[in-house]
């Protein structure tokens, strides 16, 4: 796991002073509205230089600096907290985690034996007061001692009800966010008003939490994380909760019916030391990219109640409580332009060229921007600061401008008029604008797919030759290339008899590839390689697909309402291209598979044939392959692996949850692994996977 970038070093009493006042400002500008100049990463080192400053210059600090304060020094509010509504300090390594825990054991006198481990959530922290059961306040954090009344957002938040299941009078601490979803759509309503969109959802939830007047409302989300009595609560409850560990404390919120993670992928849970804890912490990391809401860290707290009253708490945060703090996410760059650039189906897509960024480890360069439509909606110009968001493996997306550092000189993106690459008109009827020539537009990198190796793997036809053999003027289609002779061929320049006859052999053998592989060929837009197999093995035969309607495509698994009638659409676009590849000889049958038709037949022959599984060792079984394969396995490509798997009665996967039966761990194996083992999915290494489908291993070729 990386870690955070370097902090600056401040050189002196002047830009320490400066860098003060760059944080105050970020942190007004954040609890005031949402906004801030600075992306978290940026605020947490700008921070972390002063305190190293002010560590060697104790006698010089600033009485504004951040350091030492809730909220930054930031925040204010005029309603008492009836106990201190604290912060939390940060570490950013494993050497400083273990460091914490070893401070810790000083302060309590023995070494902490139980720790509550859970994501840090990624929102606004407030307190919610309960009388007899009933929602009465809503309270932020604010300085720590008192806080901004927010009753108004009562009945926004999912998670936090108006009543609890008993009737109580305690008060609940939590986090207040929008999940992914809830952001998107608060984004809409907000642009639909005349709005501008908000940068992350952490500034969307900061801000219309205290949003009064509003002509809208949109949803957030609420999480539990702490449950403590009020003055008027019932002597033996308050006693009670004051007695009760942390863990127990989330077990009985949640039974009030109030939201906690233990509704979540990355539950609360308790470990016995540090190890143990920053085990925990990886698991939380790998699942971090899979989540519906942001997460930037994860709490550790000492579990049992008596070691916290023995460990006390600072002026800022807890002592019996740190923030281990994961490598941001999101970052603020500019946006210098936008690229158009065509696919091989004519699909023309926007990609924005950054100011280059670090995220994760990684410069970001390039981010999608999904399609013109989006960059409306989003109010998105050239030159704009933006948020970028990336994690895990996705590929870098551009969330929003942060419109409050607009200085009047950015520029609105210009849309193309005319296909980028060839001319022709753009079909804007979708989101996704298209060529109107369609694949043709890109017929070179049409072919080039098609002949891959997870397609119909055609050796020998690589980019140049393609090229070639269309500026030539022998393939217009897919279907050119299995009517090529040995003639033609041989007048192209650089091609003799032995390369001629080797090709027109790669040729011989791709007309008998799989239904699977001759419909990710062709590149039906909707579906990739998985749905490609998919549809091949329930249809079986492209006479059986091609009758099928929406209502029958949609029985195929991952196919909703919204891609059937497209890829109906799309095959009805290829009938003229299918009917051609089927005249040259092209199979147009899936090995092993039945016809939905003549499958129901079957199936009424014998009682219970429809429920019977798939034959093979993996016969109903959901298959995960990550890492690199070794000894039989290892020229196999990813594709290949997945059809060994179906060929073996499997479904191949692409993620890992409680409904995963086996993950294949090659070298290198890493998220997905960490998260089989979290959730007790079996594990079998590429050599025990080999013995386990040896006798499915042929590939036919």
């Amino acid at each position: 796991m990386t870690t955070p970038g370097a902090v600056a070093v401040i050189a002196d009493a002047e830009a320490y002073a400066r860098a003060v006042r760059d944080a105050v400002r970020a942190a007004a500008a954040y609890y005031a509205g949402g906004t801030s100049a600075l992306d978290d990463d940026a605020y947490d080192r700008l921070v972390r230089a002063v305190a190293e400053w002010e560590a060697g210059h104790p006698d010089d600090t600033l009485p504004d600096s951040p350091t030492g304060k809730v909220a930054g020094g930031a925040a204010e509010g005029d309603v008492p907290h009836t106990v201190a509504m604290l912060s939390l300090d940060n570490v950013f390594s494993p050497q400083e985690f273990t460091a914490w825990t070893a401070s810790l054991a000083r302060r309590v006198g023995h070494d902490i034996t139980r720790f509550s481990v859970e994501p840090k959530l990624d929102g606004l922290a407030i307190a919610a007061r309960y009388t007899d059961g009933r929602l009465t306040r809503l309270i932020t954090r604010g300085d720590g001692t008192a806080g901004e009344d927010v009753s108004h957002a009562i009945g926004t938040m999912e998670g936090l009800p108006d009543r609890l299941t008993a009737p109580v009078t305690v008060e609940v601490r939590g986090e207040v966010l929008m999940t992914t979803a809830q952001f998107e759509h608060a984004n809409e309503v907000r642009t639909a008003h005349g709005g501008q969109p908000f940068a992350n959802p952490r500034n969307a939830a900061a801000g219309t939490l205290r949003a009064k007047d509003r002509a809208y409302t949109v949803p957030m989300t609420f999480f539990g994380y702490g449950l403590l009595p009020l003055p008027a609560t019932e002597p033996a409850l308050a006693e009670s909760l004051a007695d009760t560990a942390h863990s127990d404390l989330m077990t009985l919120t949640g039974s009030y019916g109030v939201n906690t993670t233990a509704t979540t992928a990355v539950p609360g849970t308790t470990a016995a030391d540090a190890d143990a804890v920053l085990a925990r912490v990886q698991e939380i990391a790998a699942l971090r990219a899979e989540l519906p809401f942001g997460i930037d860290g994860i709490v550790v707290k000492a579990d049992l109640a008596a070691d916290q009253r023995t460990a006390g708490s600072g002026s800022r945060a807890p002592r019996w409580a740190i923030a281990y703090k994961l490598p941001a996410v999101e970052k603020i760059t500019r946006l210098l332009a936008v690229e158009w650039n065509v696919g091989r189906t004519g699909i023309i897509a926007p990609r924005g060229v950054l100011e280059p960024v670090e995220i994760d480890g990684s410069t970001i360069t390039y981010a999608t921007l999904h399609n013109p439509a989006d960059i409306t909606r989003r109010d998105l110009r050239l030159g704009d600061h933006i948020m970028v968001h990336r994690a895990g493996d996705v590929i870098p997306r551009v969330e929003a401008p942060v419109a409050h550092l607009r200085t009047g000189d950015e520029q609105p993106i210009a849309f193309p008029e005319s296909c980028p690459r060839c001319g022709a008109g753009i079909d804007t009827g979708e989101q996704r604008w298209r060529c109107e020539n369609g694949r043709d537009c890109h017929l070179v990198a049409s072919l080039s797919y098609a002949a891959g190796r997870d397609q119909l793997d055609i050796e020998g036809l690589g980019h140049t030759r393609v090229v070639q053999l269309v500026e030539a003027g022998l393939v217009a289609d897919l279907a050119d290339l299995f009517t090529l002779t040995r003639d033609q061929l041989l007048g192209l320049e650089r091609m003799g008899e032995t390369s001629s006859d080797n090709l027109l052999t790669a040729l011989g053998r791709a007309k008998q590839r799989p239904l699977s592989r001759v419909l990710c060929a062709l590149g039906v837009r909707g579906t990739g390689r998985s749905m490609s197999r998919r549809i091949a093995r329930h249809f079986a035969t492209m006479d059986a697909l091609r009758a099928a309607d929406a209502e029958a495509i949609q029985r195929v698994e991952g196919i909703g309402t919204e891609k059937a009638p497209s890829i109906v659409a799309e095959l009805a676009e290829l009938a003229p291209l299918i009917d051609k590849l089927a005249a040259a000889g092209v199979n147009m049958t899936e090995p092993g598979a039945t016809p939905p038709a003549a499958a129901d037949t079957a199936a009424a022959a014998v009682e219970g044939a429809a429920d019977a599984p798939a034959a093979g060792p993996l016969a109903g079984m959901a298959v995960v392959v990550t890492g690199g394969m070794t000894g039989p396995l290892e020229k196999l490509s990813r594709n290949e692996m997945n059809e060994l798997v179906e060929r073996a009665g499997g479904r191949a996967s692409s993620s890992v949850s409680r409904k995963t039966a086996l993950v294949v761990a090659g070298e290198g194996a890493g998220s997905k692994r960490t998260k089989a083992e979290t959730l007790g999915v079996r594990l079998a290494t590429p050599d025990e996977f080999a013995v386990l489908v040896a006798d499915f291993l042929d590939l036919g070729e």
